[in-house]
């Protein structure tokens, strides 16, 4: 009996390699394992032997099946590769089972609106430019008429850069405090006529509260060319409201002092939040949005333009308060929390 399990393996072997089609598979297995096959008449005959032998024959019994079944399946897998790896996906591959959702990522709601003004902008024909966020402390108070002895400085508490003895750049660095500091470098580079935005974030030694952070978003503007008047600058400030509001935005322009401009005007938006009924983010009603006035002859100066040739006018756009104002934020510290719970809502 022994004997004869270890043919029906070496039986089994032989006939597997000539087989070239997948039917004779079916053929063979039925011809050794279907109900009158020749192992399974081999272990019906396994009642015939002694009590004692049964144990031993038994298991070689099934460790040959297990052997001849490893045969069929190699033989299978070389006929028919493809088949056998589709075999292999679907077993290890549950349909019922539900998938992990894959969360896709989005632009950050300040993202969303900057996209917007600069397309706006560039309607206008200014052109965008960037310029570095550690700047020297010429471009961000000298050249915009603000010495060293100026009060406005008081009112900026600048974050000022420690540089050691071996550090080759001479003038003090500070983190910038307004987009305004690229005015002069963008004169210097473009003389006039022009018309650029500066978009950018800006670093601000004050303390926090719904309205005020010490990290923010800005968007500069300056307009250089000939007979530039306040009809024009309030013209261009209402338009970019309208557009980015997509409707008519309540403004009032009052007096304010800037050094860099001349005269100078704070342009207030109703607060979009309550309505102009008052609330922790405007507190009367009015919020501060744009800043502006005509370029102060001394920064035209010191971009090298002539004063009594060229005149020109520049706002500042509050640019987070403007997303505040877009999506009724009544915190401007969340825009910079890193909170997700927050951001998922846009």
């Amino acid at each position: 009996m022994e004997n004869l399990f270890k043919q029906i393996k070496e039986k089994v072997e032989k006939e597997l390699k000539e087989i070239n089609i997948s039917d004779d598979f079916e053929k063979l297995e039925k011809k050794y394992f279907g109900r009158k096959g020749e192992f399974t008449l081999a272990i019906k005959n396994l009642k015939d032997l002694a009590e004692e032998k049964r144990p031993v024959i038994g298991k070689l019994a099934n460790d040959v099946k297990k052997e001849i079944e490893e045969l069929f399946e190699n033989a299978k897998s070389k006929l028919n590769p493809v088949a056998n790896k589709a075999k292999e996906f679907l077993f290890g591959f549950d349909p019922t089972l539900q998938g992990d959702k894959k969360e896709l990522g989005h632009l950050h709601p300040c993202t969303i609106v900057l996209n917007d003004v600069v397309d706006v902008m560039n309607s206008m024909g200014f052109m965008v430019l960037d310029g570095p966020e550690l700047e020297s402390e010429y471009y961000n108070f000298e050249s915009l008429n603000i010495p060293k002895t100026h009060p406005a400085r008081e009112m900026q508490d600048t974050y000022f850069i420690k540089t050691d003895k071996n550090f080759k750049y001479k003038e003090k660095l500070v983190l910038r405090t307004q987009t305004s500091a690229l005015q002069v470098r963008t004169i210097e580079q473009f003389g006039a006529p022009l018309r650029a935005i500066f978009p950018g974030r800006c670093f601000r030694n004050e303390a926090t509260d719904a309205s005020h952070d010490n990290t923010f978003y800005q968007i500069e503007g300056l307009m250089i060319d000939r007979n530039i008047s306040i009809a024009n600058l309030v013209s261009i400030m209402n338009s970019i409201l309208n557009q980015i509001f997509k409707r008519d935005v309540k403004t009032r322009l009052r007096p304010g002092y800037f050094p860099f401009v001349e005269p100078g005007f704070e342009l207030d938006i109703n607060c979009l939040i309550c309505g102009g009924k008052g609330c922790s983010v405007c507190g009367d009603g009015w919020l501060e949005l744009m800043p502006c006035g005509l370029v102060h002859p001394k920064v035209l100066e010191y971009g090298g333009l002539d004063p009594k040739e060229w005149n020109g006018f520049a706002f500042g756009i509050g640019f987070t308060r403007l997303v505040m104002m877009l999506y009724g934020i009544n915190d401007i510290r969340l825009l910079q929390s890193g909170d997700l719970r927050f951001i998922k809502q846009f």
